[in-house]
C-alpha cells in the first residue's frame, strides 16, 4: 500500500494541520471561547451558549478532541470538557516562529 500524503510532512506539522483545521470553522472558535471563559464545562452547558443543537454541538467538540485542541472526562452522565494548554502552546510557538521569522526578513517578496 503507497504512502499517505501526510507521510511526507513530520509529526509536528501533521499535528499543527489537524489543530488548525479544527479551529477552521466559527463554531468550534466560539467553543474554545467558552472553555476558556468558564474554565471547565459540560456539554449541556455549551449546547446552551451556541444556536445549535446538541448534536451539531457534540460533533464539534468531537473534532476539537480529536485535534487535540480539548480534552474531556466522564462526570457521570456527562463529560466535562476543557481546552488542552499544551496544544495552544504549540499552536502559540509555532505562531510566534513565524511571525520572528517574517520580522527578520529585509522586505516583503509582494
Amino acid at each position: 500500500m503507497g504512502a499517505t500524503k501526510t507521510d511526507h510532512f513530520s509529526e509536528e506539522q501533521n499535528k499543527l494541520a489537524n489543530m488548525m483545521k479544527a479551529l477552521g470553522h466559527p463554531a468550534r472558535i466560539a467553543i474554545m471561547e467558552y472553555l476558556i471563559k468558564v474554565d471547565t464545562c459540560i456539554c449541556g452547558d455549551i449546547v446552551n451558549e451556541l444556536p445549535l443543537a446538541q448534536p451539531t454541538v457534540s460533533q464539534h467538540l468531537k473534532e476539537l478532541k480529536n485535534a487535540g485542541l480539548i480534552k474531556g472526562s466522564i462526570e457521570g452522565t456527562a463529560i466535562c470538557y476543557c481546552v488542552d494548554k499544551e496544544a495552544i502552546a504549540m499552536l502559540q510557538r509555532y505562531l510566534a516562529n513565524t511571525t520572528l521569522q517574517l520580522e527578520t526578513k529585509e522586505k516583503s517578496c509582494c
